[in-house]
């Protein structure tokens, strides 16, 4: 094993498939250079036909990669902000997830859409959002939100092979956490979920950077003996559903955490699929965590206030155990 960030991790996921096939490329807004570093130095390597700066438009951004895909490249597409996807939603919903049904499967679409969500560097309301939601409900996107750096980098491979869309969502939050990571350069399934940490009395599961705020509140509970196992789907689609039901079978309660505005939330959708597939495991309702119905404040305080947190994790398992 060695250590690398979790920028540095998505870097050697796509320096890795840049090596192994001259049909990927790199396309975004300063890519050259690398927002928070993630893609620095791939340029000195592959020059300007294989990383291309863009014009600050997400629209053509998705609708080249588009095309690119469809003639037989493999693009990755770098939406810099999820914020920014509003921009591009015609590209990527009605085209880049359609296009392989409506031509029978006689084509393919693979494209990684990279992009970075959520809180915390008060980068306000239209930097901030968590919106992944939006992308699980349309059929045809797959949809990747790696929490640590061994999972990036495994993960990363697996979308730019996919021969179909990916939106691969990285938390700006976790671009300098740091972490082990295979010698090897081993890609990690699309749809298998990862228990980070075993547990016996509650299910905690948990996306994104909320994977760690879940993992120490767990180690808080554990002092009070309350063992809680958390589970980290790492694709929102496809979801690996069995995974979390046979923990939900184990425990019998369940919490569930995001980051996203909790009205509409992705969370919503598998607190459903819980209440339809396994309701007779639970001996307690299901709890949702997510941020307040709110655009993400500016002000450090108040946005610190938005974003769910360790206390709101133990007080939601509290109330359930």
């Amino acid at each position: 094993m060695r250590k690398m960030n979790f920028a540095q991790a998505i870097n050697e996921g796509i320096k890795n498939e840049m090596r192994r096939d001259p049909n990927v490329f790199l396309m975004g807004e300063d890519v050259k250079f690398g927002v928070f570093g993630v893609t620095a130095g791939l340029i000195d390597e592959f020059g300007e036909e294989r990383v291309r700066d863009t014009p600050i438009t997400e629209e053509a951004i998705a609708g080249g990669a588009v095309g690119a895909a469809a003639a037989g490249s493999r693009p990755i597409a770098e939406i810099m902000f999820i914020d920014f996807i509003t921009v591009a939603m015609d590209q990527i919903v009605n085209q880049a997830a359609k296009m392989r049904y409506m031509f029978g499967g006689k084509i393919k679409l693979p494209i990684t859409f990279r992009t970075m969500a959520g809180a915390g560097i008060s980068a306000a309301a239209q930097h901030s959002q968590s919106l992944e939601a939006w992308f699980t409900h349309v059929p045809g996107l797959k949809v990747v939100f790696p929490a640590t750096p061994k999972d990036a980098l495994g993960l990363i491979i697996s979308s730019i092979r996919d021969d179909n869309p990916v939106l691969f969502i990285e938390h700006k939050l976790l671009y300098a956490t740091e972490g082990e990571v295979p010698d090897e350069n081993e890609p990690i399934p699309l749809g298998v979920a990862d228990v980070k940490r075993p547990g016996k009395d509650v299910t905690i599961v948990a996306t994104g950077f909320m994977v760690h705020k879940a993992l120490q509140a767990a180690e808080e509970l554990s002092k009070e003996g309350v063992e809680a196992e958390v589970v980290d789907p790492r694709t929102l689609f496809p979801l690996d559903k069995e995974t979390i039901y046979n923990s939900i079978k184990k425990t019998h309660k369940v919490v569930l955490v995001t980051e996203e505005v909790k009205r509409g939330a992705w969370s919503g959708e598998l607190a459903a699929d819980i209440a339809e597939e396994v309701f007779d495991s639970l001996k307690a309702p299901v709890k949702r965590i997510g941020a307040l119905n709110s655009p993400v404040p500016f002000s450090p305080p108040l946005e610190k206030y938005y974003v769910p947190n360790e206390v709101d994790i133990i007080n939601a398992v509290k109330s359930i155990v």
